[in-house]
Formats: structure tokens, sequence, C-alpha cells
């Protein structure tokens, strides 16, 4: 019986022994996986490859004023392809209701720009607005409207890394709270640094 008692003693201790050889085994490959991962070289934003600039929106009549602003910054993911990001606001004055009322316009939009040639490129955008509308009866509403826009531009160069951009869009989506008619078009003017 003490044979006996101490042999399955012996095939445990065994066993666990050859488990705790395993483990350690298993932690060694860990760490040498978790060394090489470290040496692998981490991915690095090309500041080169970023251009950044924007609009300037103004529209002046006898009743009805916008002025506004829509920066922009993108990054060339290869020679021809980019995507960015661009903020807007435009400041509203409103008088076309016998009451003149003053409001903004803000949102944010996510583009890409395909460039078939040296100046000109085609556009695709996806844009969120809040825009404010007023009534006839004085009293105004804000609402948000999504609208994705299609179109292409063309690119004037200025100087060496500066360039006169000059678009028209559509928005295809046609919300119902788009301020833009079916294929109404958005014509833009624009600087672009690094483009």
């Amino acid at each position: 019986m003490k044979k006996t008692f101490l042999l399955i003693v012996g095939l445990m201790l065994t066993f666990i022994g050859f488990g705790q050889v395993q483990d350690t085994t298993t932690t060694t490959e860990q760490k040498n996986v978790a060394t090489e991962e470290s040496e692998l070289p981490k991915p690095k934003l090309d500041k080169s490859r970023m251009y950044y600039g924007g609009y300037v929106t103004m529209n002046f009549s006898r009743n009805y004023s916008v002025i506004g602003a829509q920066p922009l910054l993108a990054y060339k993911l290869t020679p021809k392809l980019s995507v960015g990001t661009q903020v807007s606001y435009e400041y509203i004055s409103d008088s076309r209701y016998s009451i003149e009322q003053n409001g903004s316009n803000y949102g944010a939009s996510l583009f890409s720009r395909f460039r078939a040639t040296p100046r000109l490129y085609a556009h695709t955008e996806f844009s969120l607005m809040s825009y404010k509308w007023f009534y006839r009866d004085g009293s105004d509403d804000r609402k948000l409207a999504p609208m994705f826009y299609v179109g292409g531009g063309y690119s004037q160069p200025i100087s060496k890394n500066t360039w006169l951009n000059a678009q028209v869009l559509f928005d295809v989506l046609n919300h119902e709270n788009s301020p833009y008619k079916d294929w109404e078009p958005y014509f833009s003017l624009g600087i672009g640094v690094g483009f």
C-alpha cells in the first residue's frame, strides 16, 4: 500500500513537473513573440503626405447674406487618392420675411479625392450639417441635414505647394432638410496647401 501511494504521488509530481515545464516553455515562446512584435517598426504618420486648406463662403444679396469658413485637413493614401475631414461654419442674416433674423449653420464632413490628372480630381463627401431655418412668421427652427456630395474639381497651382481649387458638387441624397434641390450644383473656391 505504501509503495502504491508513493508511486501515485511520484506520478503526480512528475505530471505536475511536466506541466510546469510546458507552461514555462509557453511563457518563453510568448515572450519571444512579444519581443519580435516590439521590434517591428511602428507605423508613423508621414507629414509630407498631409495637406490642409479650406474654403470661404460669401453670399450677399439684398435680403440674404452668408459668411462662412470650411477648413480642411487631408492625408494622401497614394499619390492619387486622399481622404480627409472638414468642419463648416456659416453666419446667416436673413431679412426676406420683413423681420431680420440671424443664425449659424455648422457641421462636419469626411471626404475622398481621386486625382485623375495633376489638375483634375473626382470628389465624394459625406456631410452632416445643422441648419437654422427661418420662417415667414418670424420663428426659426434647427434641422439636421445629411448630405452625400459627388462631383469634381480643378486645381490651379499658385506656388510650389499652394493650389487654388474650384469644384462643383451635387447632393445625391437629397434629404428633406437639405438646402439643395435635386441635382442643384454646389460651387466652391478654395485654397489647398501641400495638395
